[in-house]
C-alpha cells in the first residue's frame, strides 16, 4: 500500500483505541520533529496517556500545547483520533475540517473528513462520497481513497460503481492486503463473492 500518512487508520473498523494512538505516533513521527519543546513534550504525553486509556489526561496535555501549534498536523490528527475513538462524530468532523483547511495536500485530511462526515449528525454516505471524490483525482496512487469510495457506493447499492472503485484501489495498492481488508469489511459484503475470485 501507499505510504501516505494516516490513511490506514481511517479504514480499519475494528481498530482499538490503543492501536489508533500507536498508529498516530508512527504516522506523525516526521511531523513531531517540527514541534519544539515544550509542545513536543505535551504531544508525546498526550499520546502516552491515550495509549493508557487516560483520555482526560490526554486532552489536558493537548490543551497545554501553544495556540500556534494547535493547528499542527500531528496535534489535529491526535484530536481527530480521540474524537473518533469516542464516537464523537460531529467533533471529529470539525477537526477534520481544520485538517483539510490547513493541509489539503495530504490524503489523510480528505480521508478523515469523509470518514467523519459519513457518521456525523448532518452527514451520511452520499455526503461522504461527494466529499472524497475530488481526492481520487488529487491522489491517484492512494489506494484507500478508491477503497473507501467503493465502500460508500456499495452501501448506496451502486454496485457497478463500487466494483469500478475497488478495481482502482487494486491498481494503486497491494492486491492481497486490499482483498483481506475487503473480505473483513461489512461495507463491501455485497461484493465479497466477487472479491474472493480476484
Amino acid at each position: 500500500m501507499s505510504s501516505a500518512p494516516g490513511v490506514l487508520a481511517v479504514r480499519a473498523a475494528s481498530v482499538k483505541s490503543k492501536d489508533v494512538a500507536i498508529a498516530g505516533a508512527r504516522i506523525y513521527s516526521d511531523a513531531m520533529r517540527r514541534l519544539e519543546p515544550p509542545d513536543a513534550h505535551h504531544f508525546q504525553a498526550a499520546q502516552g496517556w491515550l495509549g493508557l486509556g487516560a483520555r482526560a489526561d490526554a486532552w489536558g496535555e493537548l490543551d497545554a500545547i501553544s495556540p500556534p501549534n494547535q493547528r499542527h498536523p500531528a496535534v489535529l490528527e491526535l484530536r481527530w483520533t480521540m474524537h473518533v475513538d469516542a464516537r464523537e462524530w460531529d467533533a471529529a468532523l470539525g477537526v477534520a475540517g481544520d485538517m483539510l483547511a490547513n493541509a489539503p495536500g495530504r490524503a489523510d485530511s480528505w480521508l478523515h473528513h469523509a470518514y467523519a462526515l459519513r457518521r456525523a449528525s448532518q452527514g451520511g454516505l452520499a455526503q461522504a462520497r461527494a466529499a472524497l471524490e475530488p481526492a481520487a483525482k488529487k491522489f491517484p496512487q492512494e489506494p484507500v481513497i478508491p477503497y473507501n469510495l467503493s465502500c460508500y457506493a456499495c452501501q448506496l447499492q451502486q454496485l457497478e460503481e463500487a466494483r469500478a472503485w475497488f478495481q482502482q484501489a487494486l491498481q494503486a495498492g497491494k492486491k492481497s492486503e486490499l482483498k483481506r481488508m475487503a473480505l473483513a469489511d461489512p461495507d463491501l459484503e455485497a461484493l465479497w463473492e466477487e472479491i474472493r475470485q480476484l
